[in-house]
């Protein structure tokens, strides 16, 4: 089973940048697509933006412009590009990952981003 562990979160000011990491455990050629989800408090969890292994990228309308999400398939690892940050992205953002279509996704950790002066 491919594991995701994410990275990269931290404390930001607003207006600041962030760039998250998902490491694999497997070859990210392996797996059909990969995505970044978030989750803030008291809310439910949602979609960013995700990538298949062919390189389509779909991203939600509400965060096209400040969030790009990337892979680097050498180090088996996607990222989330965060750009002009506010408050209101503050969240625990999760890496997923579907080997193949149709079948479950698998989740990491999550890793916590904090948008505050």
């Amino acid at each position: 089973q491919v594991q995701f562990v994410e990275s990269g979160g931290g404390l930001v000011q607003p207006g600041g940048s962030l760039t998250l990491s998902c490491v694999t455990s497997g070859s990210i050629f392996n797996i059909y697509q990969m995505a970044w989800y978030r989750q803030a408090p008291g809310k439910q969890r949602e979609l960013i933006a995700r990538m298949t292994s062919d390189g389509i990228v779909i991203y939600v309308n509400s965060m096209k412009g400040r969030f790009t999400i990337s892979r680097d398939n050498a180090k088996n690892t996607v990222f989330l590009q965060m750009n002009s940050l506010k408050s209101e992205d503050t969240a625990v953002y999760y890496c997923s990952g579907q080997v193949t279509i149709g079948a479950p996704w698998g989740w990491g950790q999550g890793t916590q981003v904090t948008v505050s002066s």
